[in-house]
C-alpha cells in the first residue's frame, strides 16, 4: 500500500510499505476513506516529538471502513463504517477505566503515527478496535467525522472542560487555527458572556468571527490591553492557549483574572518560563493534558443532531493519493489560509 512515511527532520514521502496485518486478537484492518492532517504532525516534521522514529507511519485522524478484525473483537465487524480516534484504549488498565484513555497503561493512549504506523495511508492497523473505534451513523458524513479524531475532544476536554467555562464568562482562545476554532465553537456551548480570539492571520481571525467569537485581537498589538478593555480590566475568566510556543503561553498566564485559569492545549517543543514570583498571589489555574476522547460518544451524538458544525473547519480538499500536496497546503497556512485538509479516497 501507498503510505506517508517520517524520514526524519523536515523529510516525508509518499511511498510503498507492506499492508498491515492483524498482530493481536483485539486489533482491526480498516480501509482509510476519509483522513486529515493535524498541527501536531508538523510538530513530528520539525522534530519536536523525538519518539517517533523514522521509518513510522504519520497521521491519528481517519474515518474508514472495516476490512478484518482479530478474534478478540465483539463490536465491529468487516463492513462497518468506524471513526478511527488519535487516542487508542485498551479498556482494561486503571487509567481506561476512569476514562483517562489518554494515559493508558496497557498498550494505548496516542500511539497511532507515533508510536505505531498511523493514519496516512491506505490502510491502518487498529490497536484495541473495540475502545478505540466508533460506529458512525448513516446520516454523519465522513468529512464531518473525521473533524472528531482529535480537534473537537481535543478543545473540548483540554482546553473548555479543563478551563471549566462556565455562562457569562470571559474567555480568551489564543490561537486561532483548528484546535482554537474548535475551542471557540465548543466553548460557546456553556453560553460565555464573551469569546475573544487572538492570533497573527488575518484570515483565522475572520474564521473565528464566524466560528462564534465575539471579539477578535491581533496578536501584534496590545493583546493585554485589548482584553482589559474589553473586561473592564478584570482579565479574562479562561485563557485557553492552542498555538504550542513559549510566547502564547505566557501570554496567557498574564490575561487571566486572580482566581483565573489558564487550560493549555497546545503541543510545545520548547520551554516556557512559568512566572510563579507574579501568579502565586493571583490563585491561578494552569491545566494541561493530552486528550483523553472519552467525550467522542457526546459530541458525536452533538454532529448527528446538528448541534455542531463540523465540516465548515474544511477549506481545502484532496484524493487520498495526494497527500504531498496536502502537507504542503497546510504546512503554508498562513499563506493557503488552511484551516484543516481532508483526504477522501
Amino acid at each position: 500500500m501507498k503510505a506517508m512515511v517520517f524520514h526524519g527532520p523536515g523529510r516525508r514521502a509518499w511511498e510503498d510499505v507492506p499492508d498491515p496485518e492483524l498482530v493481536d486478537p483485539t486489533d482491526a484492518v480498516v480501509r482509510i476513506t476519509a483522513a486529515t492532517i493535524c498541527g501536531t504532525d508538523l510538530h513530528i516534521l520539525k522534530g519536536d516529538v523525538p519518539e517517533v522514529e523514522p521509518g513510522r507511519v504519520l497521521g491519528h485522524e481517519a474515518v474508514s471502513v472495516v476490512e478484518r478484525v482479530g478474534a478478540a473483537v465483539t463490536g465491529v465487524k468487516p463492513g462497518d463504517r468506524v471513526l478511527v480516534s488519535c487516542i487508542s484504549a485498551c479498556g482494561r488498565c486503571e487509567y481506561c477505566r476512569a476514562g483517562g484513555y489518554g494515559q493508558c497503561l496497557g498498550g494505548g493512549g496516542w500511539v497511532l503515527g507515533h508510536l505505531v504506523d498511523g493514519t496516512h495511508a491506505e490502510l491502518l492497523r487498529v490497536p484495541f478496535a473495540d475502545t478505540s473505534t466508533h460506529l458512525l451513523p448513516d446520516g454523519v458524513a465522513d468529512e464531518a467525522a473525521v473533524m472528531l479524531s482529535d480537534i473537537l475532544p481535543t478543545a473540548y476536554e483540554v482546553g473548555v472542560l479543563n478551563g471549566r467555562v462556565l455562562p457569562g464568562q470571559t474567555v480568551v482562545v489564543v490561537g486561532a487555527g483548528p484546535v482554537g476554532l474548535a475551542a471557540v465553537e465548543t466553548a460557546r456551548l456553556f453560553s460565555p458572556g464573551l469569546v475573544v480570539a487572538v492570533d497573527l492571520a488575518p484570515s483565522r481571525l475572520d474564521a473565528a468571527k464566524q466560528f462564534g467569537a465575539d471579539a477578535t485581537v491581533n496578536a501584534a498589538e496590545d493583546v493585554e490591553g485589548a482584553v482589559a478593555e474589553l473586561t473592564g480590566g478584570r482579565g479574562a475568566d479562561v485563557a485557553i492557549e492552542a498555538v504550542g510556543v513559549p510566547e502564547t503561553f505566557e501570554l496567557c498566564a498574564r490575561l487571566i483574572r486572580p482566581g483565573g485559569r489558564v487550560a493549555n492545549v497546545g503541543v510545545h517543543g520548547k520551554a516556557a518560563a512559568l512566572h510563579l514570583e507574579r501568579l502565586w498571589i493571583r490563585n491561578v489555574t494552569i491545566t494541561t493534558g493530552l486528550v483523553d476522547t472519552a467525550t467522542t460518544p457526546a459530541l458525536l451524538r452533538m454532529l448527528a443532531a446538528g448541534r455542531l458544525d463540523a465540516e465548515r473547519f474544511i477549506t481545502h480538499r484532496f484524493g487520498l493519493d495526494e497527500f504531498d500536496a496536502a502537507y504542503d497546503v497546510f504546512a503554508r497556512s498562513a499563506q493557503t489560509g488552511a484551516l484543516k485538509v481532508v483526504l477522501t479516497r
